[in-house]
């Protein structure tokens, strides 16, 4: 195998969010001397990114073992104080609506986890389930439901770990350059020499790394990414608890049933609760050069408007809480957020150059299943960056790779247009 770029080489990744600074942290890691970040986003962590959020779900529940074992891996770099603080939190994952028969299909996660030693609970029934939560702990009925905890897994304050690994990165000597978007890329002949960003400046260099995430696309029309960076838009909502809740509700497991997406974290350090879907989503497409693409609407680009979610899915969020913790359906949501993934056809990531610029290497298409691996997921890259990366991966991870199958829980249903569907005003927050 070829290395893409060698350690002397000036290197450009755009996008200071997972994929970002994890290559970033570690290329310099490696010992390449000459990197940069730039980041559309005046402030950093862009308070719009996916990663800038209050939690995200820490598991190695996969049905691909290939992500079981990163994330096992990534969960003891996670579990490094030093580096990241008290950013991961291992509560355990409640997974629900999964059978652990191997013979049933949808077992591969739960036979996976096995593989690897995760502590398991089998939980046969909703007397088994209500006894992974803490007395006090309001519960819906679980009537017929079958699944398992994971002890080995929990859920990370997100927007926390993103400002570490960017201190890091600093650290090491990358250069980094807020509130530069970039628009194009500047090329000669078959190759890309550097970025041009919406303010007219450029920034050269020997090798691009496009890590911006769900913004890849419409920044970069020209590349033609279409479906293979699909940006989504996934609705969640909080509930504000007071100390006296907070403290009954300290100690539950992230809940993840997978027969409706629904997820829901235990209370935060600001006693909130977040709740989500791991879903279809919502597009927004608009026009482009040739073809139009979805693009994020958001608080920077839309103001409060970018905050509002669907109706439908405030309404499919309340109905989720009340089948698991009734007690708290009766109470308001207090802030909605549109929280955009970049989306590939089956679910894998893009970590490869792309096929008409060859100094020009994708690390996005997260498919909302990216943040737990912010320590690895960047050796992934810098081994691709190397030549070090194992062809079966490369194959997996191609940019241009045939789609074989298809994630459905990304693309079973229709894509709906955000601004086909009435979003949610304040009455809609309310129980």
């Amino acid at each position: 195998m070829v290395a893409i770029a060698k350690q002397t080489d000036k290197i450009l990744i755009v996008g200071a969010g997972c994929f970002g600074l994890s290559t970033a942290y570690h290329l310099l890691q490696r010992g390449f001397l000459d990197v940069t970040i730039i980041d559309r986003s005046p402030s950093l962590p862009a308070p719009d990114a996916a990663s800038t959020d209050l939690n995200k779900i820490v598991r190695t529940s996969y049905n691909d073992s290939f992500y079981t074992k990163l994330a096992h891996e990534a969960i003891q770099a996670w579990k490094d104080t030093d580096t990241w603080g008290d950013t991961y939190h291992e509560s355990g994952v409640l997974v629900i609506g999964a059978s652990t028969n191997p013979s049933e299909a949808g077992a591969a996660a739960y036979a996976n986890d096995v593989a690897i030693g995760a502590r398991l609970t089998r939980l046969t029934d909703a007397q088994a389930i209500h006894s992974m939560f803490p007395t006090g702990v309001s519960l819906g009925p679980f009537t017929g439901i079958q699944g398992y905890l994971n002890q080995d897994g929990g859920w990370a304050f997100a927007a926390q770990g993103v400002a570490k690994l960017l201190e890091r990165v600093k650290a090491l000597g990358a250069t980094v350059v807020s509130g530069k978007a970039a628009t194009e890329l500047v090329r000669r002949e078959e190759r890309a020499i550097g970025v041009r960003c919406a303010d007219g400046e450029i920034f050269g260099a020997d090798l691009i790394v496009l890590a911006s995430g769900s913004w890849t696309a419409c920044s970069f029309p020209e590349l033609d990414l279409g479906l293979r960076c699909l940006a989504t838009g996934q609705g969640l909502v909080t509930i504000q608890l007071t100390s006296e809740e907070a403290e009954r509700y300290r100690d539950v497991p992230v809940v993840l049933d997978w027969s409706s997406g629904f997820y829901a974290f235990p209370p935060n350090h600001e006693n909130v609760i977040k709740i989500a879907v791991h879903s279809t989503g919502y597009s927004r497409y608009v026009s482009g050069p040739s073809n139009p693409v979805s693009t994020p609407q958001t608080v920077t680009s839309h103001g409060q408007d970018g905050l509002r979610i669907p109706q439908e899915v405030a309404k499919f969020l309340r109905e989720q809480l009340r089948n698991v913790y009734p007690g708290l359906a009766t109470k308001p949501f207090a802030m909605t957020r549109i929280c955009w993934y970049t989306d590939s056809p089956d679910g894998d990531w893009a970590i490869g150059p792309h096929p008409d610029v060859p100094n020009v290497l994708l690390a996005t298409a997260g498919s909302g299943h990216a943040f737990k691996f912010l320590p690895n997921i960047g050796n992934l890259v810098a081994d691709r960056i190397e030549g070090k990366m194992d062809p079966v991966l490369m194959e997996k991870f191609a940019v241009d790779r045939e789609f074989k199958k298809v994630d459905m829980s990304r693309r079973g249903e229709v894509l709906k247009d955000l601004g086909s569907v009435p979003l949610c005003t304040p009455e809609d927050l309310l129980p």
